[in-house]
């Protein structure tokens, strides 16, 4: 029976015990010495939360920056001007620089960052309800994943959180 579930979850398994999500990613951190930083737009620091729920996080897990506005992000994490205007807000280039920027500013090996349209308006035909650009930084290589969530503003954000800390667990396993 194990056997069967691990060949059909695959790696959507993350843990055979009762750890959560949360709980494999702060054993990964702290096993690897990694020091992490966040900054949330659409999550609105829902990761940072999520991940302070593990005990000694706090040796690992420096900063947590809800960078909403486009000065935030310009001010806080040195998102370059140039970027919002040519790309917007919710785009990969601006979670790219919003991961490396507070990687950079809080002096941690990994910046995980969300900026997305959680809804119920803003959304275009080009960038609807429910897009978010997940970046993650780590030691000097960045990657963001986009992600097309679906149902009310509050299912976006906590999809949005769900899928940003799996692909933070899946990276720290390559690592």
């Amino acid at each position: 029976m194990e056997k069967e579930m691990h060949q059909k979850l695959g790696d959507n398994i993350y843990s055979e015990d009762e750890d959560n999500l949360e709980c494999i990613i702060g054993k990964l951190l702290i096993d690897k010495n990694l020091t992490i930083s966040t900054a949330e737009s659409c999550t609105g620091g829902l990761i940072a939360a999520k991940l302070i729920n593990y005990p000694g996080i706090s040796s690992v897990f420096m900063e947590g920056a809800v960078t909403y506005s486009n000065e935030a992000k310009m001010n806080r994490i040195n998102v370059s001007k140039e970027t919002l205007d040519k790309f917007g807000a919710v785009s990969k280039e601006t979670a790219a620089e919003m991961a490396e920027g507070i990687a950079k500013t809080s002096g941690t090996n990994i910046g995980l960052s969300t900026t997305g349209i959680a809804g119920p308006g803003g959304g275009t035909k080009e960038k609807p309800v429910g897009l978010v650009y997940i970046g993650i930084y780590i030691n000097g290589e960045i990657k963001v994943k986009k992600l097309l969530c679906t149902g009310d503003r509050q299912m976006v954000r906590t999809q949005a959180t769900i899928t940003a800390l799996d692909l933070l667990k899946k990276e720290l396993l390559m690592h």
